[in-house]
């Protein structure tokens, strides 16, 4: 793609302040990202949990204050910017969460629900009701949806009056936060496939936030990998999948469910403590869970760029036979 990016996120930390007024410190939950996302591409973050990718989502939508850094979106730079300076970007940009019922009020139907964004960011000229039935037939729904509640509804339903209130103000940017979260698996599907068939339409870039890697095959364009709030690789999504170069990203995709029962004999596991963000390990941050780890992995930070490692994996790369799953 040719374009300027929609959005351009530039070496951005969020810190936490920690302990009492003597040990006062801070930890970094995100520490030091960058990323760019072009009009109509989806660009997905994926990691365990608390990895910092909602803390990430948070800081560019302006939820969370950033420690360092600059977020750019549409040309200007939004970090820093008070709640009333953020309402008209947040006319460009929306922000889906990850309850789908849950982030629906249970006091308002579901025509008052979609429309409110007209209500918040003005609604002149505008008919609400044939603007909430625009909407539910955007999203796969009839009209007399708008008169439910949200505890009438299923999760997949949810979620798409979601998605609906996110479009309602012809948004450049969608970010959502496990968009398929507490949903059946056929669900997951109808639902990407939805959000898929409203970015060609409606030209829309998007930021998916997920630990479901599947998710992230079937839409998006690239994937960056977190682990303790930091990029280990980036790059194309169809080609991390084909050969991941970081082993945390061969380790993920490995775990990654397969209908073919000979694939579970080339899982890598590692082990289930995930490192305190209180006390970082030196080097390479990954080299106490790491299969392939070497002695310089210990004490030397790995090369900045799309792959944060020493050794990055060739394809078809095993852990080595004292490491490896049995």
């Amino acid at each position: 793609m040719n374009t300027a990016p929609i959005l351009s996120v530039n070496d951005v930390q969020v810190s936490f302040p920690v302990g009492g007024l003597a040990t006062r410190s801070a930890i970094l939950g995100v520490a030091g990202v960058s990323f760019d996302v072009r009009p109509g591409e989806t660009f997905a973050l994926v990691g365990e949990s608390g990895s910092g990718k909602t803390t990430l989502a948070r800081a560019i939508n302006g939820l969370q204050e950033i420690s360092n850094g600059e977020i750019v979106f549409d040309g200007s730079r939004i970090d820093g910017l008070g709640k009333g300076q953020m309402k008209p970007i947040r006319k460009r940009m929306s922000m889906m969460f990850q309850d789908p019922v849950g982030s629906l009020s249970p006091r308002m139907t579901v025509g008052d629900l979609i429309t409110e964004p007209y209500r918040i960011h003005g609604a002149e000229g505008r008919n609400l009701t044939d603007e909430a039935a625009r909407l539910l037939s955007l999203v796969g729904l009839t009209a007399d949806f708008a008169s439910r509640y949200p505890h009438q509804l299923s999760g997949g339903q949810a979620r798409r009056v979601g998605v609906a209130r996110a479009i309602a103000l012809d948004p450049a940017l969608i970010i959502a936060d496990e968009p398929t979260a507490g949903l059946d698996v056929s669900v997951q599907g109808e639902v990407l496939n939805l959000l898929n068939e409203l970015r060609e339409r409606l030209g829309l870039a998007m930021v998916i936030i997920t630990h479901n890697l599947h998710v992230v095959h079937h839409v998006a364009d690239r994937t960056a990998v977190m682990y303790l709030g930091r990029f280990v690789e980036v790059g194309e999504t169809e080609a991390m999948f084909a050969a991941p170069r970081h082993p945390y990203t061969a380790a993920l995709l490995s775990a990654n469910p397969e209908p073919d029962p000979d694939k579970a004999h080339d899982r890598i596991t590692l082990p289930a403590e995930v490192p305190s963000l209180l006390s970082r390990p030196s080097g390479c941050e990954f080299h106490t869970r790491c299969p392939w780890a070497q002695p310089l992995c210990a004490q030397t930070p790995p090369p900045s760029g799309d792959v944060a490692c020493h050794f990055p994996l060739v394809p078809g790369a095993k852990p080595p036979v004292s490491k490896a799953t049995a």
